[in-house]
């Protein structure tokens, strides 16, 4: 980066921005551990004395720190693929039944806006659509940092809640489901064409924060692709350009989903299709009655404190399924 002809070439330097970002972040974790192991091994000598006894919660707590700290560095790692460093979007539905899928979907948005939260990420909603009665019929989110991707790809798929409905009168036992859909950011040097004549562009007036000019002017957009039927919208923006501007981000991406994995049925199937977003088809289970269980049945890990794994301490499922994609490796 340090030479001058690189500067004029817009491309490859945005390019060396994002490697040298990801390259400093795993050299200063590991930094950092290796000088928490050296600490921990200083201060551990010092239990042999009498007096030494007095640092010994204090040692444990270090210690404790430093064992996340290099599972952490593991998981670093696990992220050497072609997108893992790239920002990501993703997108929530409900499956069938309601306000009981709406509000599963709801409290899925809360989970990960508490993962990104713990973890020093940037979360903004780019689009929500408010259920009727509770939860919400749609969101969109975009995640910002480094390593956004490789971390939450392993959250896409159909999320199943097994709980005693809040809705039930009778206080029964449902079943609900929701679909997370997960793609990379791609950024403008990715070369995807977008014609004109393909694109479908409504306007409406935003359902988010901002008062009287959200209440007034319609802002929002919703752009549709006709080729490929993708639709996306963006309503967080204060202008109809920004929002379109935006839109055609996560257009771009949606697209260069598409083409990379060749997967357009299986989207289909997730989003378009809300029948297939039922039992069996699940990645993961939360259990709330009659006991309390996360399971994710991808690699059989599996959490009894539900509550922790809702309000969004999710690495330990994202560890394992990475070392389980992974497993050539080690």
């Amino acid at each position: 980066m340090l030479k001058e002809e690189i500067w004029a070439d817009h491309k490859k330097i945005e390019e060396l921005k994002r490697n040298l970002s990801q390259i400093q972040d795993i050299v200063d974790s590991f930094n950092k551990a290796f000088s928490d192991v050296e600490y921990l091994n200083d201060s551990i000598s010092l239990l042999k004395d009498e007096e030494g006894q007095i640092f010994v919660n204090e040692i444990e707590d270090k210690f404790k720190q430093t064992i996340l700290a290099i599972n952490n560095l593991e998981i670093k790692h696990l992220l050497s693929g072609k997108f893992d460093n790239f920002n990501v979007i993703m997108e929530i539905h409900p499956g069938a039944g309601g306000t009981e899928s709406q509000d599963w979907a709801q409290m899925l948005l809360r989970m990960y806006l508490r993962w990104a939260e713990q973890n020093n990420y940037k979360a903004e909603i780019l689009d929500l659509q408010n259920g009727d009665e509770a939860g919400i019929k749609s969101v969109t989110i975009n995640f910002l940092g480094i390593n956004a991707y490789g971390y939450l790809k392993s959250e896409a798929g159909v999320h199943r809640l097994v709980r005693i409905s809040p809705f039930d009168t009778n206080k029964r036992r449902h079943t609900s489901f929701a679909a997370i859909l997960i793609y990379p950011e791609i950024v403008n040097d990715i070369d995807i064409e977008i014609k004109d004549d393909d694109l479908r562009i409504d306007t409406y007036r935003s359902s988010g924060a901002g008062g009287q000019h959200v209440n007034k002017v319609s802002s929002a957009v919703r752009l549709t692709h006709l080729p490929t039927g993708v639709v996306v919208a963006c309503q967080n923006e204060r202008s109809q350009h920004k929002n379109k501007e935006r839109a055609m981000s996560i257009l771009r991406s949606r697209l260069y989903d598409l083409k990379i994995k060749e997967q357009s049925d299986k989207l289909d199937g997730i989003i378009g299709n809300k029948k297939n977003i039922e039992w069996g088809s699940q990645i993961r289970s939360y259990t709330l009655h009659p006991y309390k269980l996360v399971k994710d049945h991808r690699t059989s890990y599996e959490i009894g404190n539900a509550d922790s794994v809702l309000d969004g301490n999710l690495n330990d499922f994202i560890r394992e399924y990475l070392f389980k994609s992974n497993k050539a490796l080690y």
